[in-house]
């Protein structure tokens, strides 16, 4: 008895078999509309694929298949369109992950477009403090509060002595 041929998809043949038309992007850089994973999801929402021995997200394949070359170390995939869901290659472009998070409208992106404390100083290099945990402060109003405080307690401020003076006494 003959072994029976089985033929295997290309990877394009079966990425493109697990997707379906979505609607239009209603972001004005998105050309034409979205293109949507019918394959499997993860609970964040992005589709995943079985590539070149080992599972990949969705939109990384897109881009590796519509490229011919994985996307490169370091670089995330931006949906432009704001989908997760969305691999339509011309909604998708590799970027660092700054640049991804600054894109996106989550409170970090939101944070940094401020380009001024709420006291109207600009946060420029001379004028901002980048404190441990990588927020910024701004300079101007913390010298304010510092000789606020100081005015504040005024007289208040005890002299230090300008010589030592020994506290101990002969036994």
């Amino acid at each position: 008895m003959a072994p029976i041929a089985r033929t295997v998809p290309a990877p394009a043949e079966r990425f493109s078999a697990k997707t379906k038309p979505g609607p239009w992007s209603l972001r004005r850089d998105c050309p034409g509309p979205c293109r949507l994973w019918d394959g499997a999801i993860n609970e964040d929402g992005y589709g995943h694929f079985w590539l070149d021995g080992r599972t990949v997200k969705a939109h990384r394949a897109a881009v590796a298949l519509a490229d011919g070359a994985p996307v490169p170390a370091g670089l995330d995939v931006d949906h432009r369109c704001r989908r997760r869901a969305c691999v339509n290659r011309a909604h998708l472009e590799p970027v660092t992950h700054r640049e991804n998070v600054l894109r996106s409208s989550n409170h970090v992106a939101a944070r940094a477009a401020v380009t001024h404390c709420p006291a109207d100083h600009p946060y420029d290099d001379a004028n901002t403090i980048r404190a441990a945990n990588g927020t910024r402060k701004c300079r101007a109003c913390k010298n304010a509060r510092a000789r606020a405080r100081r005015a504040e307690q005024g007289a208040a401020v005890i002299p230090l002595p300008t010589h030592r003076i020994c506290e101990r006494t002969a036994a």
